[in-house]
């Protein structure tokens, strides 16, 4: 019983010795935090400058894929005249080469 009433008392001494010791990392702190708020102004304007950076790459590749869209169907109006009439001259021939029924 003495034994642990003694590292009772001791464990209480202990406790009260660490609990009255000064915080050294408490004064370093400070200086941390009037840093803080520039070096947030400076993660702000990063980030602000990559959205517009990203915002130009898509309205680059948008513009890009209606050009691109747009080319595609000029091309489709320019050619498909040409491929009907060839098509509508080959099925005559078809026609014109078939037996006639009696």
């Amino acid at each position: 019983m003495n034994k642990l009433l003694a590292t009772l008392i001791a464990g209480f001494f202990a406790a009260g010795a660490f609990a009255q010791a000064p915080a050294a990392p408490a004064t370093a702190a400070a200086p941390a935090a009037a840093v803080a708020p520039a070096a947030k102004a400076e993660v702000k304007d990063a980030k602000a400058e990559a959205k517009a950076q990203a915002k130009a790459v898509k309205a680059e590749k948008k513009a890009a894929h209606k050009a691109e869209v747009k080319a595609a169907q000029s091309a489709d109006t320019k050619v498909a005249p040409a491929a009907e009439k060839t098509a509508d001259k080959a099925a005559a021939k078809v026609d014109a080469k078939m037996p006639q029924g009696k």
